[in-house]
């Protein structure tokens, strides 16, 4: 009976281990694509500055900022989802978890009222209005649309998974003794609230 309990024990600790490594492989293999596109803006910056420096004038920078204390709020409230189960208190878990995904959608919502603003304008890819502009201010919107919107896909990524580890959670499949999926859904949304860190200060707070 010892042997067989020290067995589900390991067996238990090595799954653990095992998912939490494989989180972070990927996570790495999500930053690395994104480090690209941190490489491919800097040489544009580098070579329009100002056309850059002038179509970042346009942001709504109040916007950007409310996004900004929004998802950075979010992962306060998922760190103490991820508090509350390991402690077992299920409830609590549960409402920072809500909170969580709340908080994402406030996010979204506030990039389509974003978006929306830019294409009403008729600021945005393969427009005649952007096409007018001049190439740095082309190639400005180009990554500003391409990288807020990839990263808005993980956003909408990053809610499902809260979603699904909210139900596990609710019908019991998750509680203090297996909560590794609510840590990975964890360490995956605060990978995408890291992202965003750097993308504000890249298009809205450029100088």
């Amino acid at each position: 009976m010892i042997n067989e309990h020290m067995t589900d024990v390991n067996g238990e600790k090595g799954d653990y281990q095992g998912s939490k490594l494989g989180m972070w492989i990927f996570l790495f293999t999500e930053m690395l694509l994104f480090s690209g596109l941190f490489l491919l803006y800097s040489a544009y910056r580098s070579r329009y500055s100002g056309d850059f420096h002038i179509a970042a004038g346009g942001m709504d920078k109040m916007i950007g900022t409310l996004n900004t204390v929004i998802l950075l709020t979010s992962s306060l409230t998922m760190v103490y989802a991820i508090s509350a189960i390991r402690l077992g208190k299920k409830t609590m878990s549960l409402v920072f978890q809500f909170l969580t995904v709340a908080l994402g959608l406030v996010f979204l919502i506030n990039k389509y009222i974003e978006w929306s603003a830019k294409f009403r304008h008729g600021i945005y890819p393969g427009s005649s209005g952007l096409l007018a502009s001049p190439k740095g201010e082309i190639i400005y919107y180009g990554l500003y649309f391409f990288m807020t919107g990839l990263h808005g896909l993980h956003v909408i990524a990053g809610i499902i998974l809260i979603v699904i580890s909210f139900i596990l959670t609710k019908e019991g499949r998750i509680s203090s003794e297996r909560f590794i999926v609510v840590e990975n859904t964890g360490l995956y949304w605060h990978f995408v609230d890291v992202i965003w860190v750097y993308l504000f200060p890249m298009f809205y707070l450029i100088s």
